[in-house]
């Protein structure tokens, strides 16, 4: 399902209650499209934590995946871990081996990500740095942010975005594989482009 800009706009504008009333409905069509085979995917942070109170509202038994990077908080861990029904995932990799093999998520994953195809000859990603748009243009799209970070191509340290990857989404998807689950995400739009 996707969504147009205006249609997040006036989502957002929306009563507090009919947010709750549609999010539950999202799930329970999420829950019901895959005949029950979901889980929530569950950080401990506040996003995910909504999700999984909405989610076991309507479903308490639910399954909670936590994949544990040993990056975050003792307390978000902790917490995390608290919640019944929460199975334990870990990367197959330590997030030293990760920087090594793959770099830096700097400054950004969106950023990252332009700099990592920037460096490989991407034409996309090269215009992205230098403030240009598709056509030639001067690019409307966070073209400061961008353009700000462009000096990064040429430094002497290795960028990317695969971090979040392969600490978290490689060790859901595979959790997703072997047990025909599929997981919901909590994000908010307004946090990113990417989320958004």
């Amino acid at each position: 399902m996707k969504h147009t800009q205006e249609d997040l706009k006036a989502m957002q504008a929306w009563p507090f209650a009919r947010k709750i009333q549609v999010t539950q409905t999202r799930i329970m069509e999420w829950y019901q499209h895959f005949d029950g085979a979901v889980c929530v995917s569950f950080s401990g942070g506040k996003d995910s934590s909504v999700l999984l109170d909405l989610a076991r509202r309507c479903y308490p038994d639910i399954e909670a995946v936590y994949v544990d990077t040993r990056l975050e908080f003792p307390e978000v861990r902790q917490f995390a871990m608290s919640k019944s029904n929460v199975t334990v995932l870990r990367p197959k990799m330590r997030f030293d081996e990760v920087l090594r093999e793959y770099g830096w998520c700097y400054p950004s994953k969106d950023v990252a990500h332009t700099l990592y195809y920037a460096r490989k000859g991407s034409g996309c990603a090269l215009r992205r740095l230098a403030g240009i748009g598709e056509g030639g243009e001067p690019s409307k799209y966070r073209q400061s942010h961008y353009v700000k970070w462009a000096f990064l191509k040429d430094s002497k340290f290795t960028i990317s975005s695969r971090c979040c990857e392969v600490m978290k989404e490689k060790p859901l998807t595979e959790h997703q594989k072997r047990t025909g689950k599929r997981a919901m995400v909590g994000t908010l739009a307004d946090e990113s482009h990417r989320r958004r």
